[in-house]
C-alpha cells in the first residue's frame, strides 16, 4: 500500500475514534467511498493482503468501470436473435451498449480502531454491479447474486488490530445475454461501515412506519422495529421514540417497555401507535417529511444502538372507479420508465446527477418514475420523497437465473431479494406500488411452467409479509395475452393488484368490461404515440402512465452506430428535444405553451411488435435557402399563428376533440429563408405563450453554465457545466463541431464529458469532447477539500472560456 492510501485509512481511523469516543454504545456509520485503487480484468491473487496494488487506478466511489471501456463494433455476421422473443439485440453487443463484458477488482486498506473491540464491526455494500465476491484479508466472506440490491458482512472477528487490513472486491458484469441493457460495473454505489453494539442492535433496515388512518386533521402512525438482544437478560426492552417534522418541531416524544421473549433474540416489536394531529401531508406539490429516531436503551438508560428513518404521513387508494387516489384526490400518475444509468457517469450513483433528472421531469410535468426494471438507489428514493415523485418500485426483469445476475438459479435467488428490497424500502412515501417483474408473462420456461402465476403468488406471499401497504404488479409484454384466445388478458394479468400493460392500452375498455374489478395503469407508452396513448385512455379511471425511455440512455440499441435508446424527449445529455414540449403541453394543460419542431428525419424502428421510432426534429432556424420544411407547432392553446420574417402564414387551430392530433398542429411546405420564425399561441382570443428560433451567425465565443449554485466540497458532490458555441448575439450555432479541450484547476476532476449525439465514437471519459448542435456537457466532481475550481475550456477552432466556480 503506498503512503497516500495509509494516510487515508488513518484518517478514518481517527474520525471513528472521536465518534466513538463521544457515546461508546452508540452506532457509527463512516462512509468507505473513498481511497480505492481498481485494476481491469482477471487479476489472480488480487483478495491477498500481500498483492502488490502500486500500479492500479486509484478512484473514488461511485465507479463504474465499464463506462470507460472502448466500444466495440459488432462483427461483420452478426445479428439478432430472432428466436429469443425478449432478447431485444440487433447484434452481441446491442443491448450493452457495445461495451465488452468484463470483471474489474477493486482494493482498499482498513485500519481498526481499538474502539472497536468488543463491538459489532460491518461492511455494508449497497449494491455491485453486475456480481460480486468480498474478500476481508485473503478470506471470501461474502458477495451478491443481485448486483441492485445491496448486502451487509460482519467483520467482527476477521479484523486485525495494529495492521491494516484489505478489503478486496471482484465485480463482473456477466454475459452479455444476462442482461437487456446496459448495466455498468464494478463498486457503483456507496460502501459504509457500521459499527455497533455487539450483543444489542437493531437489525439491518429495522425501523418499519405506516399511517393506516390519515385525515386532515389527523393521523396514526404504526412504528415497528426489528431488534437483536444476543445476551440479554431482562424480562422487557426500553425503547425510546421521537418524531420531528421538517422545521424541527418535535410532534412525539415516548419510551415503551417492549416484552422480551429469551427464546426469539431476533424479532420485530410493534413499539407504539402514535396520534399526530394536524399532520402536514406528504404530496407532489408538497412533499413534507417527518423524522422518525429511535433509540435503544440499556437497564441504566444509556443509549445501546439507535436507528431512524424519515417516512411521509399520506393516504393512497386505488378502485376501478377513479384509478388511484393521494390523500383523497385523483391524481393521475404522469411518468418515465428508464433504467437506472446517468449518461456520460454509466451507472455510478452519484445523488445530484439523480437529483438534476428528477428536477428536469418536474419542470416538464412529470409526478412518476418506474424502477425498471430492477431497485435504484437509496437515494433516489430519498430525492424522491423529497421532491415528491411517486415511484413504481420494480424488483426484476424475467424470473430467470439469466436475467437476475446469471450465477444464481432465481428460484434460489427470489427469497432472498424480495426481503431486503421491500425492508429497505418501505418507508418511502413516494414508493406507492411494488412491481415485482417485466414482460415474462409468455416465457414458457418460468418456475411451474403456469405463464408465471405460481412464482407471483410465492413472491407477494413473501412480500406482505414485509408491507401489506402499496398493490401489487407484473408489467405485462405487448404480445403476452392468453394464448388460448387473444380476447382476454394473460392468465398472470388476472392475478396482480394492478393490470400494468406495456404499450396495449386500447386493451384496457374491452378488459374492464369483462373483468369490471380490474385496475389499469400503462406501463410503458411509446414516444411515437405520444398523445393518443394519453387522451385515448379514460383518464378518470385508470392509474397513468410512464412513458418508456424518455431521457435517452446507453444500451438497447436499435443498431450501430447508435450506443443505446435514442427516441426518448431529452437526449443523454439532457437537453430537451422540441418533443419533450409536446409532452409538457399534455402533462401541464393549465400552463400554456408553444413550441416549434422541424423534422429532420423519420425513423420506423419497431421493438416487441410496438412502433418505437419517432421523427427526429430540432428547433434551430438554420436550413438551405429555398428547401420547403415540415414543422410541428406544439401547443396545448386553441390556436397558433405562425410567422415568417415578421410575415404570417396563418392561423391553424388546435384539433382539441382529435386525440391524434390535440396539441400538434403540423405545417407543410414552409419555406425556408433566413431570419427568424416564430408560433404565437391564443386562447380565447389573448396571446398566451410564444417561441422564436432565429437563424445564427458564425460561432464567435463559448457560453458556459453551471447548474449547481451550492456546489459542496464532500468528495461526491457535482457540477454540471453546458458548454455553447454561439454568435455575436449569443444565439446558439446548431452546426459547431468543434473538438473542447478541459483543464480543471482546484480541487476537482473531471467525471464526465457528454453530448447528445447517441452515434458518436467518442468515449464519456478524458478531457475532451465535441460539440454537437453546438453543446457539450463536462462533469466536474468535487474533492473533500473546498475552495476555487477554475474550468478552461479551448475549442478546436480558436475559441476559449474560462468558468470560475467554487465549492464549499
Amino acid at each position: 500500500m503506498n503512503s497516500s492510501l495509509l494516510k487515508s485509512f488513518l484518517v478514518l481511523s481517527l474520525i471513528c475514534i472521536c465518534n466513538s469516543d463521544s457515546d461508546a454504545n452508540v452506532r457509527t456509520k463512516e462512509n468507505l467511498n473513498f481511497g480505492w485503487k481498481f485494476a481491469y480484468g482477471e487479476q489472480p491473487g488480487a483478495e491477498a493482503v500481500s498483492y502488490d496494488d502500486s500500479e492500479w487506478l486509484p478512484v473514488n466511489l461511485p465507479h463504474d468501470y465499464q463506462i470507460s471501456q472502448p466500444w466495440v463494433a459488432p462483427a461483420a455476421d452478426e445479428k439478432a436473435d430472432k428466436d429469443n422473443p425478449v432478447a431485444n439485440v440487433s447484434s452481441r453487443l446491442s443491448a450493452r451498449a457495445f461495451k465488452e463484458m468484463g470483471s474489474g477488482w477493486y482494493r482498499r486498506g482498513l485500519v481498526a480502531d481499538p474502539a472497536w473491540k468488543g463491538r459489532r464491526v460491518l461492511l455494508d455494500f449497497e449494491g455491485i454491479m453486475l456480481t460480486g465476491d468480498v474478500y476481508f484479508n485473503g478470506e471470501l466472506i461474502g458477495g451478491t447474486d443481485y448486483g441492485y440490491l445491496g448486502f451487509e458482512l460482519d467483520i467482527t472477528d476477521r479484523l486485525r488490530y495494529g495492521q491494516t487490513n484489505i478489503i478486496a472486491v471482484n465485480a463482473d458484469t456477466g454475459s452479455p445475454e444476462n442482461s437487456r441493457w446496459y448495466t455498468g460495473g464494478g463498486l457503483y454505489r456507496d460502501v459504509n461501515l457500521v459499527v455497533t453494539d455487539r450483543d444489542m442492535y437493531f437489525e439491518r433496515h429495522p425501523i418499519y412506519v405506516t399511517t393506516p388512518e390519515v385525515t386532515a386533521d389527523q393521523a396514526t402512525a404504526i412504528i415497528q422495529a426489528a431488534i437483536h438482544a444476543g445476551r440479554y437478560k431482562g424480562e422487557s426492552l426500553s425503547v425510546s421514540t421521537s418524531i420531528v417534522d421538517a422545521d424541527g418541531q418535535i410532534v412525539f416524544k415516548g419510551q415503551e417497555k417492549l416484552p422480551f421473549d429469551r427464546r426469539q433474540k431476533t424479532r420485530e416489536y410493534i413499539v407504539d401507535t402514535v396520534t399526530i394531529d394536524n399532520p402536514r401531508l406528504w404530496d407532489c406539490d408538497t412533499p413534507h417529511l417527518y423524522r422518525l429516531s429511535m433509540q435503544l436503551l440499556s437497564d441504566d438508560g444509556s443509549v445501546v444502538d439507535e436507528a431512524n428513518t424519515e417516512f411521509g404521513v399520506r393516504k393512497i387508494e386505488y378502485s376501478p372507479e377513479f384509478g388511484f387516489k393521494l390523500n383523497g384526490q385523483k391524481l393521475l400518475l404522469k411518468g418515465i420508465a428508464n433504467h437506472h444509468t446517468l449518461g456520460a457517469l454509466g451507472a455510478a450513483a452519484y445523488p445530484r446527477a439523480i437529483e438534476k433528472r428528477i428536477e428536469l421531469l418536474k419542470e416538464f410535468g412529470f409526478n412518476h418514475i418506474r424502477t425498471s426494471h430492477n431497485p435504484y438507489s437509496e437515494e433516489f428514493l430519498n430525492l424522491c420523497d423529497r421532491n415528491g415523485i411517486l415511484v413504481v418500485d420494480e424488483l426484476y426483469d424475467k424470473w430467470l437465473k439469466q436475467y437476475a445476475g446469471g450465477r444464481r438459479d432465481w428460484m434460489e435467488q427470489w427469497p432472498n431479494d424480495v426481503p431486503e428490497w421491500i425492508k429497505r424500502d418501505r418507508n418511502h412515501p413516494s414508493v406507492v406500488m411494488w412491481s415485482l417483474g417485466n414482460e415474462l408473462q409468455l416465457l414458457s420456461n418460468l418456475p411451474y411452467g403456469d405463464w408465471g402465476v405460481t412464482p407471483y403468488k410465492l413472491q407477494k406471499t413473501l412480500l406482505e409479509r414485509f408491507d401489506t401497504t402499496r398493490p401489487v404488479t407484473v408489467a405485462m409484454h405487448p404480445r403476452g395475452r392468453d394464448l388460448s384466445t387473444d380476447s382476454l388478458p394473460a392468465p398472470l394479468a388476472l392475478q396482480t393488484d394492478i393490470a400494468a400493460y406495456n404499450y396495449r392500452y386500447m386493451y384496457f375498455p374491452g378488459d374492464s368490461r369483462r373483468f369490471p374489478w380490474m385496475i389499469f395503469y400503462q406501463s410503458e407508452a411509446n414516444t411515437s404515440a405520444m398523445g393518443p396513448n394519453f387522451y385515448e385512455m379514460d383518464l378518470d379511471r385508470v392509474v397513468g402512465l410512464a412513458y418508456w425511455g424518455m431521457i435517452d440512455y446507453l444500451g438497447e440499441s436499435l443498431g450501430w452506430p447508435a450506443k443505446g435508446w435514442m427516441q426518448g424527449v431529452f437526449d443523454i445529455s439532457l437537453q430537451p428535444k422540441p418533443t419533450a414540449y409536446f409532452l409538457k403541453s399534455i402533462f401541464c394543460p393549465k400552463e400554456p405553451l408553444v413550441h416549434i419542431g422541424i423534422v429532420d428525419s423519420d425513423d420506423d424502428a419497431e421493438w416487441n411488435d410496438v412502433k418505437v421510432g419517432t421523427k427526429r426534429l430540432s428547433d434551430h432556424w438554420n436550413r438551405k435557402p429555398g428547401t420547403p420544411l415540415t414543422l410541428f407547432t406544439y401547443t396545448n392553446a386553441d390556436e397558433v399563428e405562425l410567422l415568417l420574417n415578421g410575415k404570417s402564414l396563418g392561423r391553424k387551430p388546435n384539433e382539441i376533440s382529435n386525440p391524434k392530433k390535440r396539441n400538434r398542429i403540423q405545417w407543410d411546405s414552409i419555406p425556408y429563408s433566413p431570419g427568424a420564425i416564430e408560433a404565437v399561441a391564443y386562447s380565447n382570443g389573448l396571446r398566451v405563450a410564444t417561441h422564436k428560433i432565429e437563424t445564427s451567425g458564425v460561432a464567435t465565443q463559448l457560453i458556459t453554465k453551471a447548474d449547481n449554485s451550492n456546489w459542496k466540497a464532500d468528495g461526491l458532490d457535482l457540477q454540471h457545466i453546458d458548454i455553447i458555441a454561439t454568435d455575436s448575439h449569443e444565439r446558439c450555432v446548431p452546426d459547431a463541431k468543434d473538438l473542447l479541450t478541459f483543464k480543471v484547476e482546484g480541487p476537482a476532476q473531471i467525471v464526465g464529458v457528454i453530448n447528445g449525439d447517441m452515434t458518436s465514437d467518442e468515449l464519456s471519459t478524458g478531457n475532451q469532447r465535441c460539440l454537437y448542435q453546438g453543446r457539450a456537457t463536462v462533469i466536474l466532481r468535487s474533492t473533500q477539500e473546498s475552495g476555487t475550481v477554475t474550468l478552461n475550456i479551448s475549442s478546436s477552432n480558436g475559441l476559449t472560456a474560462t468558468c470560475a466556480l467554487t465549492s464549499s
